[in-house]
């Protein structure tokens, strides 16, 4: 059972990876003859597995498409954020003093405006696009890795081998790559699991607010906005990548919940 997470995140990376080079889809193309076809119907390129919307294109080309887009958005938010907080985090919480005051300072700003509407904001104000989006979600991704890796940095800088080294005249650069950012691994990995499914759901929601993605790209936010005026009479538009992203994020959650369940009991034994 514990495995089951992690078999699913490999399909949904298969399916994004692999799934546009045997699966031909042109967003901007549309198939009136096709629409609204439900799942299984025969229709002019073959059989629309999973219908198609009200443009007669295929949901299931647009599933596939959109897991891509998806794990590619998170994967780059993620490694952004991850890069920037665990930079400001380690070397606040080493060196402490005003830089740690004005990160505190800063972190506590941020805190103090919902995420999302900061997210909203920032995508909002510039034309649609992929750099747009992540620059958007990692404008408060960041502010989890800083914290967690802070926190790390003040514990190990008191340890014993820590200032030995400090006596030893190590070079301070030395003592964070060697002996501060080793142990900020495995938090941060658990932790960018779970960061990931938020920025997947984050992506989902400005694309389906129709300030995210283009509409040259595919996206489950988009896919989802299209067909909220048919769920009466084509539920499956919506409802069936709403399915997809739910269990891409529940998935995620899970393992990022045994990611954390894993290193934390590490960080206590040391």
């Amino acid at each position: 059972m514990r495995r089951i997470p992690y078999v699913v995140l490999a399909i949904y990376a298969l399916v994004g990876g692999l799934g546009p080079l045997f699966i031909d889809y042109n967003p901007v193309r549309a198939s009136l003859e096709d629409r609204l076809r439900g799942p299984g119907s025969q229709v002019s390129t073959g059989i629309a597995w999973l219908g198609t919307d009200g443009l007669g294109r295929d949901v299931l080309a647009q599933v596939v498409y959109g897991a891509r887009t998806s794990v590619v958005i998170g994967l780059a938010t993620v490694v952004v954020s991850c890069v920037i907080g665990v930079a400001i985090g380690t070397v606040a919480g080493y060196f402490r003093g005003w830089l740690d005051t004005v990160l505190a300072r800063g972190i506590d700003i941020l805190l103090a405006f919902p995420a999302i509407l900061l997210t909203i904001v920032i995508a909002g104000a510039f034309e649609r696009s992929v750099l747009v989006v992540v620059t958007a979600l990692s404008a408060t991704a960041w502010i989890s890795f800083a914290r967690v890796t802070r926190g790390i940095a003040l514990s190990t800088r008191e340890r014993a081998w820590v200032q030995a080294a400090r006596v030893l005249g190590v070079p301070r650069i030395s003592i964070l790559v060697r002996h501060i950012l080793p142990f900020t691994a495995g938090p941060v990995v658990a932790l960018a699991t779970l960061e990931f499914a938020l920025v997947v759901l984050a992506e989902a929601g400005l694309s389906f607010l129709g300030i995210g993605l283009p509409n040259s790209a595919v996206s489950w936010g988009q896919t989802i906005a299209n067909g909220k005026q048919y769920l009466a009479t084509a539920w499956w538009i919506s409802a069936l990548p709403g399915i997809a992203l739910s269990l891409l994020i529940v998935n995620i959650g899970i393992l990022g919940d045994q990611l954390t369940a894993r290193y934390g009991q590490r960080g206590r034994r040391s």
